[in-house]
């Protein structure tokens, strides 16, 4: 579901995709609601993906029944409709010349194929760059995993909307970001905008600059009105590469915003002047 020719370091099994993986059709998308859901796990006791995923599952993961499986479980099961798979898989876009890595969580619908790439795509998201801390995006996996369900019930509910532009789809909510609270961390923010004087100075919506802490509690309270930034890039010393930016509701689960841009010296990893000039327009 990424517009781009992808090299997918799956968990251990090393593919490459040429195109995107394929959207599940009507009857596939009717097998996930039946489906249950394995979580696969990375083969590293020390992986923070392992622990984020068991912390954040029981309380956010509600569409389907889960399970987690370790990777020679996904080689046994993945040829089966009646199981879809949560996994993080590792991907390289052929276009970026920087050979960025980035870490993305993706839903997968069983289906007996030759390969990995050939399985329905039920939904993947920008996690994190591979070159940063894992600790980094784990506070907002819980509001990850319920925008994955919430467009999983949305394809199951229309069919039609399956792949349509795919996360850029979203930006159909932009006019409803002016009534929101924006939550972001000062890290996620370019140069241009870090302060809330030059936010104001670009345009009037109301963002607040706050913690990791307060960006928890807004998603598990369910904050009213409030969307959270996730941002995924190299890290700030970096001056080439991809930078992903999205605003994720805490109440509805929506997404609001879906952008990226490619990093260079005027175009600096993190949210820009010019998304804020976009979600005003």
């Amino acid at each position: 579901m990424r517009h781009a020719t992808l090299l997918i370091l799956f968990l251990l099994f090393p593919i490459f995709l040429k195109g995107q993986a394929p959207f599940p059709n009507k009857d596939e998308i009717n097998q996930f609601k039946l489906s249950k859901t394995f979580v696969v796990l990375e083969d590293d006791q020390f992986s923070a993906f392992n622990s984020f995923a068991r912390k954040t599952m029981g309380a956010y993961w509600k569409i389907t029944p889960f399970d987690f499986i370790d990777a020679s479980g996904f080689e046994l099961h993945r040829k089966e409709t009646g199981y879809s798979f949560i996994t993080l898989s590792q991907t390289k876009f052929e276009k970026d010349k920087s050979n960025s890595s980035f870490n993305f969580i993706n839903l997968l619908q069983g289906k007996n194929v030759g390969n990995l790439g050939q399985m329905p795509e039920i939904c993947a998201v920008p996690l994190s760059s591979a070159g940063e801390d894992d600790l980094d995006y784990g506070y907002k996996m819980g509001a990850i995993l319920l925008f994955m369900q919430k467009h999983a019930g949305m394809i199951s509910d229309d069919p039609t909307l399956t792949g349509r532009r795919y996360l850029r789809y979203y930006n159909k909510n932009i006019p409803e970001v002016a009534g929101k609270t924006i939550l972001v961390k000062k890290e996620d923010l370019s140069p241009d905008i870090s302060t809330i004087e030059k936010i104001k100075a670009v345009c009037s919506l109301n963002i607040e600059i706050v913690s990791e802490d307060e960006i928890i509690k807004a998603i598990e309270n369910k904050a009213p009105k409030t969307l959270i930034l996730h941002k995924v890039g190299p890290g700030p010393d970096n001056t080439s590469g991809y930078c992903f930016k999205m605003l994720i509701g805490t109440d509805d689960s929506d997404m609001y915003y879906y952008n990226q841009h490619t990093i260079d010296k005027d175009n600096p990893d993190g949210l820009l002047p010019a998304d804020l000039k976009r979600l005003v327009k």
